[in-house]
């Protein structure tokens, strides 16, 4: 039913990443070994079809028709091509050259060296895997900008989201057993006493450091900081505005060469030394202390959540307000504590999706319950104590329109906008080189695109 449906990009947003030269020199009419087709300047490797076919395989997608993927592929390339010769759609490769670099000290983190982590992902050199983020990066940046250009005005009335439910209401997916839950969390306080203890470790090491020690050795023994003391504390290439305030203050106040005094942000105690600085890029080292509190600060921490738990059960406070006031979590403080889904923005929550902490706190609660405090970690690994609210909780059934509108809309705007870029697609065809392979030459395409291509051999 909804094949052309599903989202255009998805096959464009892949985690492995690929080990090929990807400035190979086409000919019009030429295929060369491992190029399964060439739409305009764009490249469609067979590696790309291989990894992406994974990728969405294991996203729960359907690939068994080969046709059907290779077109999406297709469509996508095309959007991407065209992307590049829109002039109202910013150029970006200069800030997506620089976040490759970021990526990869991100990815560089998770092993014990540079050379482990090529060999893992099939690379011979750091300047190919950046490539290949960089690759990745820009073709999701500039398809997903084309494609919100080309469907920017679409919208479904009322009557056309009647239509489409009545049309597919009976292939329409079930929905999971969901929950709605709002959440207040805080950071368990520092003492003055631990703080101190924090700041004198780091003022030891830096009077090591001013006595011979390298600050890259003591940034890989002593940092805290997962994403560089593998790397000495280093950090290549930052650009103004993308560490915290106070990091970036304390690193740009310094000369080459010179360390700050710790500098606490909220991630913890920093001893930062500039290495470079040129215009306004600037590379620094430092070395982090989390501050992780103790058993004493969490127990404190625990009984001002409690606390607040007290008022919100009472009906003294209700958890809304107690949320905007209390909590710590910027994420949701001031849209009343709410929990979003990070597929589709909304409020609904598949369960079996949760945090397995969050999961246990809830189980066997009841619609408006509220957990006792309990502590989790944030996406920093850093504690924190929280209390959760059930907001609703959804038994699992088949979408309806009187239950799920907003669904059943967003998937009938999906697929107008689909036949807005398909209809778009064979505008576009006949006037751009299109090369495919002859594996392709069979398949039976939505768009036109076996009409005006040349299929070779390889």
């Amino acid at each position: 039913m909804l094949k052309y449906t599903k989202c255009l990009f998805l096959l464009s947003v892949i985690l492995c990443l690929f080990n090929t030269n990807l400035s190979a020199q086409v000919k019009k009419g030429q295929l060369i070994d491992g190029i399964a087709a060439v739409i305009g300047d764009e490249i469609v490797l067979e590696s790309d079809i291989e990894d992406q076919a994974n990728y969405a395989k294991q996203q729960g997608a359907n690939v068994g028709d080969k046709c059907d993927f290779m077109e999406s592929i297709l469509n996508n390339k095309l959007l991407i091509f065209e992307a590049k010769k829109d002039t109202l759609i910013e150029n970006r490769s200069a800030a997506i050259k620089e976040m490759a670099g970021t990526k990869y000290t991100q990815i560089l983190s998770q092993f014990p060296d540079e050379k482990a982590m090529l060999t893992a992902y099939k690379f011979r050199t750091s300047y190919e895997m950046k490539t290949a983020i960089e690759k990745i990066d820009a073709d999701n940046y500039y398809g997903q900008a084309k494609y919100g250009r080309i469907t920017e005005k679409a919208d479904v009335t009322p009557n056309e989201v009647t239509d489409f439910y009545n049309q597919f209401k009976f292939q329409l997916p079930n929905v999971k057993d969901e929950v709605s839950l709002s959440k207040i969390s805080i950071y368990p306080k520092i003492s003055a006493a631990h703080k101190k203890e924090i700041i004198d470790k780091l003022n030891k090491i830096k009077q090591d450091i001013k006595g011979g020690e390298s600050f890259e050795n003591q940034a890989r023994i002593y940092s805290e900081d997962e994403g560089s003391a593998a790397l000495g504390g280093l950090y290549k290439g930052i650009n103004m505005g993308q560490m915290v305030k106070p990091f970036e203050a304390a690193a740009l106040n310094l000369q080459e060469g010179e360390m700050s005094d710790p500098i606490e942000s909220e991630y913890g105690y920093h001893l930062i030394q500039l290495v470079k600085r040129n215009g306004k890029k600037y590379d620094a080292r430092h070395i982090l202390i989390k501050n992780t509190p103790n058993a004493d600060e969490i127990a404190a921490g625990r009984k001002e959540l409690d606390s607040i738990r007290t008022l919100i059960v009472n009906n003294k406070m209700s958890f809304k307000d107690a949320a905007y006031k209390f909590s710590d979590d910027k994420s949701n403080k001031f849209s009343a504590g709410i929990m979003t889904n990070n597929q589709d923005g909304s409020d609904k929550l598949e369960k079996l999706g949760l945090d397995p902490t969050v999961s246990y706190q809830i189980a066997g609660l009841k619609k408006n319950d509220v957990t006792e405090p309990f502590q989790q970690e944030d996406q920093q690994k850093r504690k924190m104590m929280s209390l959760i609210q059930v907001n609703d909780i959804i038994d699992a059934h088949q979408l309806d329109l009187s239950t799920d509108y907003e669904r059943i809309k967003e998937m009938a705007l999906n697929k107008k906008k689909n036949e807005i870029v398909e209809k778009w697609v064979n505008t576009k065809i006949p006037s751009i080189f299109i090369s495919l392979d002859t594996k392709y030459k069979d398949c039976k395409f939505h768009s036109n695109w076996l009409k005006n291509s040349i299929v070779t051999t390889k």
